[in-house]
């Protein structure tokens, strides 16, 4: 196991013809998502939560196996699965979720589980930090690890879940100094530092501890903050969009699949990082989450469709200027 990611894994009931209450069921949650993106780019996975014995816990876990993401560490629990209700708009999602007393919601491990001493990256984030006891103790796992891998945060914010967003802003000040990388979509900063211009909220992050942070702007690409260096952005490769559903996580995955085949493993070495390096890593990430949008659902493509869809990319680049 080379990265883990720890946090819900729900069914995600994406709404049909509009107007109806026909739903068509998908597994996801961010976590879940990422772990399969990160499996399905080639990199060792496993996840941390607790999973049902429900029938929809029953999918998860056989989806997350048949996806090759290590499972050893998940809890099962006669609690119910995470629901989430999911209405698509022309620019974004709305969603309803039914969390109370789930099993992921729930996850409270003792002792805390240790990981392996492979695992380079640890991820969290989302939703899971809404609820205890699994957010207390999703904290006390990132923080028994802080230093000791390089700590992901992407807080997914979703909020018609947040009953008190200025106490939730006041939390997720605090999971930002967790971190050593922090992405952010445009629409999580805008809620987090409403009024507030991005580099700015980019700043904050790093004065509390994180030695990058990268902000999503879907179609219009992404951009790399780190202390005492200029911004870095990449644009994001035209396609077909589909849907958007998992296109944020399967962007988180592809930092860190492609960070570590850029060799990086410990936290600085994030900010050792140059320029260009960061530039193939957010196109890889941007090309993995572009891809995602091309098909119904979070699907986050292969590692060989990646490679193969930035060699075309490359290649018309070469033509247009020759």
């Amino acid at each position: 196991m080379r990265i883990a990611l720890t946090g819900e894994a729900l069914i995600d009931f994406t709404a049909g013809e509009a107007g109806t209450l026909a739903f068509l069921g998908h597994e996801g949650g961010s976590p879940l998502n990422t772990a399969v993106a990160c499996a399905r780019l080639g990199q060792p996975t496993g996840f941390l939560t607790q999973l049902s014995t429900d029938l929809f816990g029953e999918r998860l876990m056989g989806f997350l196996q048949k996806n090759s993401v290590d499972t050893s560490f998940i809890l099962r629990s006669g609690a119910p699965s995470t629901l989430a209700f999911v209405e698509r708009t022309p620019q974004t999602n709305r969603y309803a979720f039914y969390t109370q007393g789930s099993a992921d919601a729930t996850w409270a491990p003792e002792p805390l589980p240790q990981l392996p001493p492979e695992c380079r990256f640890l991820h969290f984030g989302s939703i899971s930090l809404l609820q205890d006891p699994a957010a207390t103790r999703i904290a006390d796992l990132v923080a028994a690890n802080r230093g000791r891998r390089v700590v992901v945060f992407d807080p997914n914010v979703r909020p018609s879940l947040i009953t008190d967003m200025a106490a939730y802003r006041k939390r997720v000040a605090g999971w930002f100094g967790m971190a050593d990388l922090v992405k952010l979509s445009d629409e999580d900063a805008a809620l987090l530092a409403p009024g507030q211009p991005v580099d700015a909220l980019a700043a904050d992050c790093l004065a509390a501890g994180a030695r990058a942070v990268i902000v999503t702007r879907g179609g219009d690409g992404a951009t790399l903050w780190r202390a005492g260096r200029a911004p870095v952005t990449v644009a994001a490769p035209r396609v077909e969009v589909v849907d958007t559903i998992g296109a944020g996580d399967t962007f988180t995955a592809g930092l860190s699949v492609s960070l570590l085949a850029h060799g990086v493993e410990r936290p600085e070495q994030l900010g050792e990082l140059g320029d260009d390096a960061w530039r193939e890593v957010m196109a890889f990430a941007a090309t993995a989450a572009a891809l995602n949008c091309t098909r119904e659902g979070a699907d986050p493509p292969t590692l060989e469709a990646v490679h193969a869809a930035l060699a075309k990319e490359e290649n018309t680049a070469v033509a247009s200027r020759s």
